[in-house]
């Protein structure tokens, strides 16, 4: 068994306890203070780690510094958890009503803190520095750019950016390692089409924005099955409407909402360029009025090939009998795309479902638990991906 395979399954009870216990006390993104406090109760065991606390509120940046010069890695880890009633009924759940470690949140940060145990371990001789990131926020929220505001890639200024994401779309045993773009590009949009409200049985008296909406939300998804490229991916999804109270009633106005999501960026600016031009154009050919806000929550996860290629190889070596997907896209998005758009890196993924367990419900859902052999897995892979990146 490969040495750091082996010693992380060592560490599997300190790993599952701390998975536990940042499960059980989740938090939302920006009020993760008891988060921060296991965090740096951790961090502060490991002598000679150079620690940050206050990041982003409630971000945290330690620097682990090797016995020999080398490059500098940095590891990103996110904290946040949820607005998800937890429904799973193990004896660790949330103790927090209607809040939820539903992502692999609570498992990132504690095979982050590992990864940092083992590190500190072989710090003598280890070749170069490791900057451990507990980045808050991740959730849509602006985590990542605040913390690059307040210094997550200065002092020291990282060559090489990573991180990993648990992932139940898969069982135990695949690693989605893939070159180029991995996780969406993603705005979302906020659109109010005004008309003039009436009644229902005299709708040549008003001007009806059901209708229009209609026509732009059907309008919409012509773009992307006439105008994306079939080998290209790109999505517009309609996900809230709201309209009127009354069955007699036209309203005056509908509000409805949603996400735009693209792999490359020629096909973000065109989706972006024919939303504005669908909504307001087929607004006006309807005589309504609109009310337009498009809000950028992450550009897309794009990886460096010589580095990807460099994870395989670790790990192959690591995880020899794992399944190695080097093609794996979602459209998922994930804000660690901020740190890397000026820094090289990789963004992986480890199977974490394990369906004969009944550990298979998706992301973001109430039953979402995943198999905590999961968290020795990407504990070992993230360990032989950085010495083998600090070695070359």
């Amino acid at each position: 068994m490969n040495r750091h395979l082996s010693r992380a399954k060592e560490l599997f009870p300190f790993i599952r306890d701390l998975r536990r216990e940042f499960h059980r006390q989740p938090e939302l993104g920006f009020q993760e203070y008891k988060t921060s406090e296991i965090i740096l109760r951790e961090l502060s065991k490991l002598d000679g780690l150079t620690i940050q606390s206050g990041i982003a509120k409630t971000g945290i940046k330690a620097i682990l510094e090797g016995g020999k010069p080398g490059k500098t890695i940095l590891l990103r880890f996110d904290m946040d958890a949820l607005p998800v009633k937890e429904d799973t009924a193990v004896e660790y759940a949330s103790i927090q009503e209607g809040v939820m470690h539903a992502c692999g949140h609570d498992g990132h940060m504690a095979i982050g803190l590992t990864v940092a145990r083992i590190f500190h371990e072989l710090q003598e001789g280890l070749q170069g520095k490791i900057v451990f990131i507990f980045q808050p926020a991740e959730e849509g929220l602006g985590g990542a750019m605040k913390m690059i505001e307040e210094g997550a890639l200065r002092d020291p200024v990282p060559e090489i950016v990573l991180a990993l994401h648990l992932w139940n779309e898969k069982e135990l045993g695949w690693l989605g390692i893939s070159d180029g773009p991995v996780m969406s590009a993603s705005e979302t949009f906020h659109v109010q089409i005004i008309g003039k409200g009436g009644h229902g049985g005299k709708p040549h008296e008003a001007i009806d924005p059901v209708v229009a909406s209609a026509a732009i939300i059907n309008a919409l998804q012509s773009v992307i099955s006439r105008e994306i490229h079939p080998l290209d991916s790109g999505v517009i999804t309609v996900s809230t409407i709201h309209a009127g109270e009354a069955h007699n009633v036209i309203p005056e106005q509908v509000n409805f909402s949603g996400t735009i999501r693209s792999f490359r960026s020629e096909t973000r600016e065109l989706l972006l360029k024919r939303f504005y031009e669908v909504v307001r154009n087929t607004a006006a050919a309807y005589q309504c009025r609109d009310h337009l806000v498009l809000e950028d929550i992450s550009p897309a996860v794009v990886n460096n090939p010589d580095i990807s290629e460099t994870i395989r190889q670790a790990a192959a070596e690591v995880l020899p009998d794992f399944l190695i997907d080097r093609d794996y896209q979602t459209m998922a998005s994930e804000d660690m795309s901020y740190y890397m758009q000026d820094i090289p890196g990789c963004y992986c993924f480890i199977g974490s479902a394990n369906s004969e367990k009944g550990l298979s419900a998706k992301h973001h859902q109430p039953d979402f638990n995943f198999d905590e052999e999961s968290l020795t897995n990407g504990t070992a892979l993230l360990v032989g991906a950085v010495s083998k990146l600090l070695n070359q």
